[in-house]
């Protein structure tokens, strides 16, 4: 059973899958990064020094400063900044991903199809060079 494992674990479609799920994580945390340091903040400032991740409502009608002391009181919040944080997130890595396989697409040529070189012989169905007259199997005349 161990080898059996061992020989699943070490297809390559296994170790390729798992290194673009490490990469991906890793490309996540820059993404956040480049979201909530470089675009949220000229953002911000552009909307009056707005703290996208400190909005929110207070479902039990409480006023909290920010989103912290709402869920230190334990109250029941919808944090819809955090959720325009995530949404702008998911459309750079989105993007990101689609520059990426557009690149990758754009270097992947497909080989046309080589044309046939024989045919096969309609009385004995020998493979025969397409620019055979005779046959050299059954002899017969095509």
């Amino acid at each position: 059973m161990f080898a059996e494992f061992k020989k699943f674990i070490m297809r390559g479609n296994v170790l390729d899958m798992a290194v673009g799920v490490i990469i991906g994580i890793a490309f996540g945390a820059v993404v956040t990064s480049l979201v909530n340091d470089i675009i949220m903040p000229p953002i911000g400032l552009v909307t009056k020094n707005i703290n996208f991740n400190d909005l929110f409502v207070a479902l039990n009608g409480g006023t909290y400063a920010t989103l912290a002391d709402a869920k230190k009181a334990s109250a029941p919040v919808i944090a819809y900044g955090s959720f325009i944080n995530t949404v702008i997130n998911f459309l750079i890595v989105s993007f990101a991903v689609f520059l990426l396989v557009k690149q990758v697409n754009r270097f992947h040529h497909t080989v046309p199809a080589a044309a046939p070189t024989t045919k096969d012989c309609p009385f004995c169905a020998t493979a025969i060079p397409i620019a055979a007259k005779r046959c050299p199997h059954c002899t017969s005349s095509l």
